[in-house]
């Protein structure tokens, strides 16, 4: 129980960080319009919230070491509730978006630091249940989000999306105050920093995030400011590499990729967060601009995938007392890739119903594909190494959503109009078909509309957004598939990696 309660108070934490990534995305247009913001201006909200949040995440491990654990985690919860609280307060746009920044800012540390804590907190086997709580977690609450988002936001407004942390997040910052007692500060460290190197780092995954999120939209490098930080982004990461490699105390240790074990793990981390987490930017997605489906409607049919998540926590434990954890996280990654198969045969007609044993399959391994990656990639390193490499191992996780999305983004960008252009070159008078359909609904809109001019001219129309869907359709079903191939590749090199037994003895030098 002295591990349990300060563990479990931490997890929470962690989820209401998670989960508020996700939160806004089913949301987004009722914010936009409850702060007059035009169109362009809307994803910042999620944007804002992700680049500051891939920022700070790296620097985990050397802020638990300047100022500890506990207090570390305690400043987060409460820079994270009072950044809550301020975007639920927000007037326009422009203050929304520094809000978000600011919460994505201070709540970010509260992800990592769970990691290693449950190193320390757990010896042996029960390390086990703890990566399979983290992985759970780590994949149930993004997903959620988009569910809770919408019912809140339906329920009351997109206000309460946001206070809706202050009482955990308190809560969170109290208890950790008083429960947790991991490791000291030491604020000498701050005399030894690497400081040139924190800021590469920031300007590096700040503007690739920014390059990643903004780059389907502008068109990628046919855009000044994307081509602009596409260079500064690749030159500030390349740099940051090198002092990393050359100073005696750097802010993120590349040098644990030696390590086969984890480098696989970061990969396999990274692989994870494109599932996770395009997949959330995919399905609602679909749902909201073919099928047309409100925030509400939206949540309830992806509710599935939580359900799947939750199911597969038991038998993951059940199933790691008994087997080596790299052939469980070969058959979560197989099972993801099945269940992005299955989604690869999506019509335009799919709603809940459809949708549920697809999301199934994609929840219910998420567990199997996440908490053996902490255990196998993490627990393979030394004690003193695993802070500043744990920030390493989560901003691979964050990084790959990221590309995901982008990668996706540019799929259904590019693949829409070149499935438009092959299904409307048949559309044509030729086409028996067609013709039939174009004379059926021009006799109905006439009776509607009284012109058949108007009526010919609003069946085409209809046409048009009837091809349209179906060529949108099709861009999804390229998207999940490409997924399926990154999660095929994946369990390809699950087999690369050593075998790791937890060990008995507590391991006390770990922080």
């Amino acid at each position: 129980m002295r591990a349990i309660l300060p563990f479990a108070i931490m997890c929470v934490g962690m989820f209401v960080a998670l989960l508020d990534i996700q939160i806004v995305a089913s949301s987004l247009q009722d914010i936009g319009g409850g702060l007059s913001a035009a169109q362009d201006q809307i994803s910042w909200v999620q944007t804002a919230y992700l680049i500051a949040e891939i920022i700070v995440i790296p620097l985990s491990g050397w802020l638990t070491r300047v100022f500890s654990t506990r207090w570390l985690f305690t400043a987060s919860a409460i820079g994270f509730t009072a950044a809550s609280m301020l975007c639920g307060l927000a007037w326009n746009i422009e203050s929304m978006i520094l809000f978000r920044a600011l919460q994505g800012l201070l709540g970010a540390s509260m992800i990592p630091t769970v990691f290693t804590s449950s190193f320390h907190y757990f010896q042996g086997q029960k390390r086990v249940y703890a990566a399979a709580v983290i992985g759970t977690i780590a994949s149930i609450a993004p997903t959620l989000g988009p569910v809770i988002g919408g019912y809140v936001t339906d329920a009351l407004n997109w206000h309460w999306l946001f206070y809706i942390n202050l009482l955990p997040g308190t809560l969170v910052a109290v208890l950790v105050g008083l429960l947790v007692k991991i490791d000291e500060s030491d604020l000498k460290l701050l005399k030894e920093t690497d400081y040139l190197g924190i800021v590469l780092m920031a300007v590096g995954l700040g503007t690739l995030e920014y390059f990643l999120e903004e780059g389907t939209r502008w068109n990628w490098f046919s855009d000044a400011t994307i081509t602009a930080c596409a260079w500064v982004s690749g030159l500030s990461l390349l740099a940051f590499i090198i002092r990393s490699l050359m100073v005696k105390n750097p802010v993120l240790d590349f040098r644990a990729l030696s390590n086969r074990n984890f480098s696989l793990g970061c990969f396999l981390s990274f692989t994870t967060g494109v599932g996770i987490f395009a997949t959330i930017y995919l399905t609602p997605l679909f749902l909201g601009y073919v099928r047309g489906y409100s925030a509400w409607q939206t949540g309830t049919a992806i509710f599935s995938t939580g359900v799947g998540s939750i199911l597969g926590v038991p038998v993951y434990i059940m199933l790691a007392k008994r087997f080596d954890l790299r052939w469980i996280m070969m058959g979560g990654l197989a099972c993801f890739a099945l269940g992005m198969w299955s989604f690869s045969f999506i019509t335009s007609d799919w709603g809940g119903d459809q949708l549920l044993w697809p999301q199934l399959l994609r929840g219910f391994p998420q567990v199997f594909c996440v908490a053996p990656s902490v255990t196998l990639g993490l627990g393979s390193l030394p004690p003193h190494r695993l802070k500043y490499a744990s920030g390493l191992f989560n901003m691979m996780r964050n990084l790959g959503g990221a590309v995901g999305i982008a990668v996706c983004s540019a799929i259904l960008n590019n693949r829409t109009n070149l499935h438009f252009l092959v299904l409307a070159s048949n559309l044509t008078a030729a086409h028996a078909p067609t013709t039939r359909l174009l004379q059926d609904m021009t006799h109905h809109l006439t009776q509607v509309l009284g012109s058949p001019a108007a009526a010919h001219r609003a069946a085409l129309r209809e046409l048009w957004e009837l091809t349209y869907a179906q060529a949108a359709t099709l861009s999804y079903a390229d998207a999940f598939r490409t997924i399926m191939l990154a999660f095929m590749l994946g369990t390809c090199l699950v087999p690369l990696m050593k075998k790791i037994v937890p060990p008995n003895a507590p391991a006390r030098d770990s922080h």
